[in-house]
């Protein structure tokens, strides 16, 4: 999605992409701390559609006045990076039903490991140490922010990991399968794909009728139901707050060299962390800080070395 360069064109790009990288951050970090009270009485499922609804009916009233094209160049490989990336999605925000935004997040962010192990054992390209060396550090850093060896070990915390994978997957469409395609056909791939996994979710719940917990827990297994104002009025904020955030990130890659704007990007971390504190007032470990602190070293190795 393009958004508008409001910044002076005299401004420095790095300067300008900081900025914009920082905005996200501080979007998605408000927004999604909120999944919780849509969890509360709604289902994972009619979320993501739901929100599919709201954010291409956003899209399509910006299209024409900010100049979009929505057409796909390659259908087919458009869809498969819809899919993928909805995968990731799916399983994050089924994850911000029992895990802090911080803490998520951090399995999110191994993706940039990942795409360096796929790249390397089934593309071939060789890594070197540095970035063998920013593998380590950040799975190190995950281990942290998620509490492995601290605490027992749940299915809970396996899956934003998994989530990362599937995240890293998607990266690697788009860059070997989507060259060319332009960022808000990308991006509505994207709703539409988690829209789909959406509503079979709720086509399957609809016969299933499995036993569903009260509140939060009952996220994932939750079928539809009538949605109330809270429901409806914090996934429109999520909607149009995903629109603008990834915006702006895209917009940022645009202004600034690659490798530079991806070190900003791991602003999200602290970000997401100051929002759950100001909002719920959950503080955050020394250990899960130091995790983040890895975590964005090593994030800052992985980009620096790609440039």
């Amino acid at each position: 999605m393009t958004v508008p360069d409001t910044v002076r064109p005299t401004a420095n790009p790095t300067l300008r992409a900081a900025a914009m990288v920082l905005t996200y951050a501080f979007l998605i970090g408000f927004t999604d701390n909120w999944v919780r009270v849509i969890a509360a009485e709604g289902g994972l499922w009619q979320f993501h559609a739901t929100r599919t609804v709201m954010a291409a009916a956003l899209l399509f009233l910006l299209a024409r006045p900010l100049g979009l094209s929505l057409a796909p160049r390659r259908l087919r490989a458009v869809l498969a990076r819809s899919l993928i990336h909805a995968i990731a999605m799916v399983i994050y925000f089924g994850c911000l039903a029992f895990l802090s935004v911080a803490e998520v997040a951090a399995g999110l962010f191994t993706a940039p490991i990942f795409v360096l192990i796929l790249t390397r054992f089934v593309y071939g390209h060789p890594i070197g140490p540095f970035r063998v060396l920013a593998v380590i550090v950040g799975f190190v850093g995950v281990m942290l922010v998620l509490g492995f060896g601290l605490k027992a070990v749940s299915p809970a915390m396996i899956l934003p990991i998994v989530a990362g994978f599937f995240y890293a997957l998607g990266n690697l469409a788009t860059r070997e399968w989507c060259e060319g395609e332009r960022a808000e056909t990308l991006l509505l791939g994207f709703f539409l794909g988690l829209g789909f996994f959406g509503l079979i979710g709720m086509g399957v719940l609809s016969v299933l009728h499995p036993a569903v917990p009260e509140g939060t827990a009952g996220f994932v297994l939750r079928g539809p139901v009538w949605p109330s104002g809270p429901f409806l009025f914090w996934t429109f904020v999520q909607a149009a707050g995903s629109l603008l955030g990834v915006g702006l990130m895209i917009r940022a890659y645009q202004v600034a060299e690659a490798s530079r704007v991806a070190v900003f990007e791991y602003a999200i971390l602290p970000m997401s962390a100051l929002w759950t504190w100001a909002i719920w007032g959950e503080g955050i470990s020394l250990t899960a800080v130091s995790g983040m602190g890895l975590i964005v070293v090593a994030g800052a190795i992985i980009a620096l070395r790609s440039r």
